[in-house]
C-alpha cells in the first residue's frame, strides 16, 4: 500500500509540475529553470520534495524518481545528474555536479560547478564580467557530506566530509576528510 500511494504521490506532482517544465523546455536558458526550481524549494515536507523530485526528473540531465529533496534546496544548472537513493538535506544549493546512488547531504550543503567559476586576473575589470570555467563535481556512490560543507572537487565513492568543512582538492574513495580546506582525517574501515 505504502508504494502504491508513494507512485500516486510521484505521478500527481509530476501532473502540477508539467507546465513549469514543458515552458523551461520552450524558453530554454537557467533563468526560468532556477526560477521554478526557487519556488518549487518553498513547498514544505514530503509533498515539496515529490514535486521538487518530478520537476528535476524532467529538467536535469537526469534525476532518478527515487530521491528526497529537502525545503529551500534547489539546483542552479540544469547539467546536474542524481543518483537513486539520494537525500539532499535542506538549503541546499547544487551546480553541475553528478552525485551518485545513495549520498547524503546535510542541510545548506553547496556543491559548487568546480573552483572556477569567476575569473579575476584582469585589473580594474569587475570579478562578474571576467567569465569563468564551471566543470561537473563529481560524488562518489554513497558519500556523506555533513552540514554546511562547500564541495568544489570531486570525492570518490563511500567519502566522509565533516560538518562545516569546504573541500578545494579531488579525494579518493574512502576517505574521511574534514576542515578548511578539507584534509583527510582517516579512511572508512579504518587503517
Amino acid at each position: 500500500m505504502k508504494d502504491y500511494l508513494q507512485r500516486l504521490s510521484f505521478f500527481i506532482a509530476t501532473a502540477l509540475t508539467c507546465p513549469l517544465f514543458i515552458a523551461v523546455r520552450i524558453v530554454g536558458g537557467d533563468g526560468l529553470f532556477c526560477t521554478f526550481g526557487q519556488l518549487l524549494a518553498l513547498f514544505p515536507g514530503k509533498t515539496g520534495s515529490y514535486l521538487r523530485v518530478a520537476y528535476y526528473g524532467k529538467t536535469l540531465l537526469r534525476c532518478s524518481d527515487k530521491v528526497f529533496i529537502g525545503f529551500g534546496s534547489f539546483f542552479s544548472h540544469r547539467n546536474a545528474v542524481v543518483g537513486e537513493g539520494v537525500y539532499i538535506g535542506a538549503y541546499c544549493i547544487i551546480g553541475m555536479a553528478k552525485i551518485g546512488k545513495n549520498c547524503t547531504l546535510g542541510s545548506h550543503v553547496s556543491v559548487l560547478s568546480g573552483k572556477r567559476q569567476h575569473g579575476f586576473d584582469q585589473v580594474g575589470v569587475p570579478i562578474q564580467e571576467q567569465g569563468g570555467t564551471f566543470e561537473q563535481v563529481q560524488l562518489g556512490e554513497n558519500c556523506w557530506i555533513g552540514e554546511r560543507s562547500v564541495i568544489m572537487a570531486d570525492l570518490g565513492a563511500q567519502c566522509v566530509v565533516g560538518a562545516g568543512s569546504v573541500v578545494t582538492k579531488s579525494f579518493d574513495d574512502l576517505s574521511i576528510v574534514g576542515g578548511n580546506p578539507a584534509k583527510i582525517l582517516g579512511q572508512v574501515g579504518g587503517l
